[in-house]
């Protein structure tokens, strides 16, 4: 599940933090384009202009410049390693748990949710059924995996009955700890999330996925470190996936682990080598370690890729203002507030080019458009007092 506390917005690349699977069958971001993101890189260089935001802040916080990494990621929409609830044991109910199984597996939602009621009818006592009519439920009802993203989904609301129903049918059945848990992080309710995916872990410590949204819960409470040795473990479970490699990245870059997140990174794109958000994502990290050269062909390769994502475009941006281009730097500043008019770090950005370009009156009406997007960040706020510190008269210049 992909802050203000860490993780619940996360914007690295450009994608909503989001864990990954059981609640849909296709989902959307890789790292969701959560709330805002995990900055890393020092301020554009400029001859004394704002600095995208005062001196940076403890590593968990908010930083000047790039929209972070594309935050914790879901994984494969498909779910193609989602663990089956049929288990091959002969009971009453397994043929119609592997029947629901194997709809789900193609699509099938609702044909997965006839089966799986099946199997409720014949074993009313089982966890299993209902953990299945809860997954066929959210699939048909297509409920985002990301994290908060359906605070009040009635389907949601309803999955999570048949889940603690489920829990309290049998307390070790570890697919139902996990399923409640992920549903809770779509709730958006993290602390919430945490007991049963502690379960989860436990009870299935060879499951990917269990990690992978223990992980996500760590994020979204602010335990970083937590977060980063649960995404660890899902990593190396589950090691042909480039999103959960991706996430391990996010979060290590979040700790200020600048080298093993590029590490991470690039075992992700060896797996996903035309991912937009995983080559933003690594050119990101080169941005962090100060490396723009290096940085630059996978923000470019990734704009290419996804020529609509703003923060793409923004991070580009940012990455060509270091390197002293700020006519490109503004171009691509104002071509992803195009895309996204409520971007925070480009209209920052933006005020800080101008600035260094004294053009004072333009930054300052960045730095408002800012501002009302976002009045209590901490970077639109050291943003204005540095302006101030410029053009104290605040009468405004330049072009």
């Amino acid at each position: 599940m992909s802050r203000r506390r860490p993780g619940v917005s996360v914007l690295l690349g450009g994608a909503l933090l989001a864990f990954g699977g059981a609640c849909s069958p296709a989902e959307a971001p890789r790292r969701a384009d959560l709330p805002t993101a995990w900055r890393t890189p020092p301020p554009p260089p400029a001859p004394p202009p704002p600095s995208a935001a005062a001196p940076p802040p403890p590593a968990a916080a908010p930083l000047p410049g790039i929209d972070a990494p594309v935050a914790p990621a879901p994984p494969p929409p498909a779910r193609a390693g989602v663990t089956p609830l049929a288990r091959a044991d002969g009971s009453k109910e397994d043929a119609a748990l592997a029947e629901g199984d194997a709809a789900l597996a193609r699509g099938e939602a609702a044909k997965a949710q006839v089966a799986f009621a099946k199997a409720r009818a014949l074993a009313p006592k089982a966890a299993a059924p209902l953990v299945g009519l809860a997954r066929a439920r959210l699939a048909e009802a297509r409920v985002s995996t990301e994290f908060g993203a359906a605070p009040k989904s009635p389907p949601l609301e309803a999955a999570i009955a048949d889940l603690r129903k489920a829990r309290q049918l049998d307390a070790r059945h570890g697919l139902a700890a996990l399923e409640l848990g992920r549903a809770l992080l779509v709730k958006g309710d993290g602390e919430g999330a945490l007991g049963p995916l502690r379960e989860a872990v436990e009870l299935i410590p060879r499951d990917a996925e269990a990690h992978s949204a223990l992980g996500v819960a760590h994020l979204a409470t602010g335990n970083l470190a937590d977060a980063s040795r649960e995404l660890g473990r899902a990593a190396e479970l589950d090691a042909g996936s480039a999103e959960r490699h991706g996430n391990h990245g996010t979060a290590l870059l979040s700790l200020g682990r600048v080298k093993e997140a590029i590490a991470a990174y690039e075992r992700a794109l060896a797996l996903a080598p035309q991912d937009p958000r995983v080559l933003s994502d690594l050119g990101t990290a080169h941005l962090a370690a100060g490396d723009v050269d290096r940085a630059l062909p996978h923000l470019e390769r990734a704009v290419r890729l996804d020529p609509r994502r703003a923060t793409f475009r923004q991070n580009l941006g940012y990455a060509s203002h270091l390197r002293g281009d700020l006519d490109r730097a503004r171009s691509l500043y104002e071509d992803a507030l195009a895309l996204d008019p409520k971007l925070v770090s480009a209209w920052i950005n933006l005020g800080n080019l101008h600035a260094q370009r004294k053009a004072f009156g333009p930054a300052r009406a960045a730095f408002e458009r800012a501002r009302a997007v976002a009045p209590d960040d901490p970077r639109v706020k050291a943003a204005f007092v540095e302006l101030e510190q410029l053009d104290p008269a605040g009468g405004g210049a330049g072009p």
